[in-house]
């Protein structure tokens, strides 16, 4: 993992998005760039690839991560997986076209915040994505995590150094 993931700009949501259709990715952002919030704006970035999902959680900080349910050769569920290793794992937002009851329990039951259906409902996608804000405590969850972090590399040393 990076040693320091890059920062974001104070009163931009990052939220990392994976999935391989890339209509999905156009249609959140439209959702998300309606939001009536001046405080704040959402900035989508888009991951078609298990691979390039993973090399961006180690390289930024997100808010959330919406993830398509199926990704070959792997799900989501590799997705939460490598996020939950995170010192700060964002939530994890999972979506199908085929969200039910099913995949709803499975999800919440393995730590995901909660699953959107597709297509992408707009009052549905903003009210996921703004609980899925508010359990991470965006927006003072950034200088948190620093600190935080700043803590285990501290503590971390002293041990080394006294061992």
């Amino acid at each position: 993992m990076n040693a320091s993931p890059s920062t974001t700009t104070p009163g931009v949501v990052q939220v990392l998005s994976v999935s391989p259709v890339l209509e999905d990715h156009c249609a959140l952002q439209n959702i998300l760039r309606s939001a009536m919030d001046p405080s704040r704006t959402f900035s989508v970035n888009p991951r078609t690839t298990l691979a390039a999902a993973f090399a961006a959680l180690r390289d930024r900080q997100f808010e959330v991560v919406v993830c398509e349910r199926d990704l070959q050769p792997g799900s989501w569920k590799d997705v939460l997986d490598e996020a939950l290793i995170l010192p700060d794992p964002p939530p994890l937002v999972v979506t199908s076209r085929l969200a039910d009851e099913r995949l709803w329990a499975e999800a919440l039951n393995l730590g995901a915040h909660d699953v959107l259906s597709k297509p992408f409902d707009r009052t549905e996608t903003m009210r996921v994505v703004d609980a899925a804000c508010l359990s991470c405590g965006y927006p003072r969850r950034l200088p948190a995590r620093r600190e935080r972090y700043k803590l285990k590399v501290m503590t971390c040393r002293s041990l080394v150094l006294k061992a």
